[in-house]
């Protein structure tokens, strides 16, 4: 595991594996951001016509290697693009990309210290976030070949006030994300429901959570409708866990849901072949709001924060659930399945069900729910819809704080006459393919309390990284929207106004 640390000493005396530096696009030239001049005064002025000859511009992300001739304690220097100078302080998603993709690149070498602009402690942090999340590696299941250890000790040159802080909390969040994305990469031959909630109840109980498992008994029992229907059809048996953590010197209270299937067949709708291999990921919401829980219990959050995992794998067998099938579900009301591969809303609105009995100030539901979600934004853009437009919008704006990506996005008025239903108090699909995204959304909205404040985040794309890595964005499982679960568990922690300012 990779570690980092706040370092104030200067670039060319600290003793490391390599030094990165920042380097800015200059009408004259590529030139260094604070904290790489001593790199350039190391090589006697000539940086930049390395650089240049090297035909490196500075561009958001570049990334190049040089050697430091013994110029500096350490062999080699590493220049990261940050693009144009910015004319007051560091956009933080900048700086978290470029860490990220500098220290990908230098996998194999045992430390590296980033010399890139840290001049506060919000600046330490994205530099620090940025660099752990970008040597993350996913090596369970390799047995050998040439594949390089990821970078083992980061330090960060830094002497802001509050950089130790800031960096033990980026570590805090790093290890969380790596929490998820190890569960989305892990095979479904390795986590079904009963494994995930194995998982959740020894690292959960590690972190301070208390961890409460429902078995297919039980949400038969119980009511489950939604979950048990998805579920029936698998060898797996489906699960519903809750994972809550309590301050005692909390005013507000926070209930996110995450859709949990660990694999998606599609079940009797079966999906086409190309479009099941990574369905290992549709467990991503459940991962998302797992790992947020297990942060705000470690960052010691004054907010009582509860989570819910709405776990099933979704198989086509002789005892799944059929297109045209009414399941009862815990809200009390029927819901006609006309399509088994629209499963994910099904085990999220027990889930919301359930956690609108905890009378929180808010519930926030994630998911990887539409591939319209992906035909409408891409694979890096999640769509955000909520019962309440300033939440909505300030949801989108705390994402973009962390840089994961997201959009507000409507519930028409008009889509909900496509979920009606002939037999069932709702349809879980609506006949038209456009606007699908916003009907699954509209969908959700029938099955929570007039007086709770609810979003939904779609994240059917941004979950799963399916191209080349990116900044510090991995191939496979991303963790995306951990860290803005986690943020806006600190809003609620940090003020006791309306929801609407979270």
């Amino acid at each position: 595991m990779t570690t980092v640390r706040i370092n104030a000493s200067d670039a060319v005396s600290i003793e490391t594996g390599a030094l990165i530096i920042g380097v800015h696009t200059t009408p004259e030239g590529p030139r260094p951001a604070p904290g790489g001049e001593g790199l350039d005064q190391a090589l006697d002025g000539r940086l930049a016509e390395i650089l240049t000859t090297m035909g490196f511009t500075g561009k958001a992300e570049e990334v190049v290697k040089i050697p430091t001739f013994g110029a500096l304690p350490a062999p080699v220097a590493v220049a990261v693009g940050l693009g144009d100078a910015p004319e007051d302080g560091y956009d933080l998603e900048t700086l978290r990309r470029a860490a990220g993709a500098a220290v990908r690149s230098l996998a194999g070498t045992a430390s590296a210290a980033l010399a890139l602009p840290a001049r506060t402690a919000e600046e330490a942090e994205a530099v620090a976030l940025g660099g752990l999340l970008g040597a993350y590696d996913f090596t369970r299941y390799r047995t050998g070949g040439d594949r390089k250890a990821p970078v083992g000790e980061l330090a960060v040159l830094s002497g802001a006030a509050g950089a130790e802080e800031a960096a033990a909390h980026a570590a805090t969040l790093a290890d969380s994300v790596a929490l998820v994305r190890d569960l989305v990469n892990t095979p479904p031959s390795d986590l079904w429901p009963a494994r995930f909630a194995e998982i959740a109840q020894e690292t959960g109980g590690k972190a301070g959570l208390s961890v409460e498992v429902l078995d297919e008994v039980r949400l038969k029992e119980d009511g489950y409708g939604g979950i048990v229907g998805v579920g029936q059809g698998s060898v797996n048996p489906p699960r519903l866990v809750r994972v809550a953590y309590s301050h005692p010197e909390a005013t507000r209270k926070v209930a996110f849901v995450g859709k949990g299937i660990t694999f998606d067949s599609g079940g009797l709708s079966l999906k086409p072949s190309a479009s099941m291999d990574w369905m290992k990921s549709d467990m991503g919401g459940a991962g998302a709001v797992f790992g947020a829980l297990v942060a705000i219990a470690r960052l010691g959050l004054r907010v009582n924060a509860v989570g819910y995992l709405c776990l099933a794998e979704n198989m086509p067998s002789g005892s799944a659930q059929r297109p045209s099938d009414v399941l009862h579900t815990y809200s009390g009301k029927t819901v006609e399945v006309l399509d088994t591969d629209a499963e994910g809303r099904l085990v999220l609105i027990d889930g919301i069900a359930r956690a609108a009995q905890d009378e929180p100030d808010v519930i926030i539901d994630v998911a990887t729910l539409t591939g319209a979600q992906i035909v409408a934004l891409g694979w890096r853009t999640a769509g955000v819809m909520a019962n309440d437009d300033a939440l909505r919008e300030e949801v989108v704006r705390i994402a973009g704080e962390q840089g994961e990506g997201a959009w507000g996005m409507p519930l028409p008025a008009e889509l909900r006459r496509g979920l009606d239903s002939a037999v069932a108090d709702i349809a879980n699909l609506q006949p038209e393919r456009w606007g699908s995204m916003l009907a699954a959304g509209i969908f959700l909205r029938e099955f929570v309390p007039e007086s709770v404040q609810w979003a939904h985040i779609d994240m059917a794309g941004p979950a799963f990284n399916k191209g080349e890595p990116h900044g510090y964005t991995p191939k496979g499982g991303t963790g995306a929207m951990t860290r803005t679960l986690v943020a806006v568990a600190e809003r609620y922690a940090g003020n006791g106004t309306s929801a609407q300012a979270v």
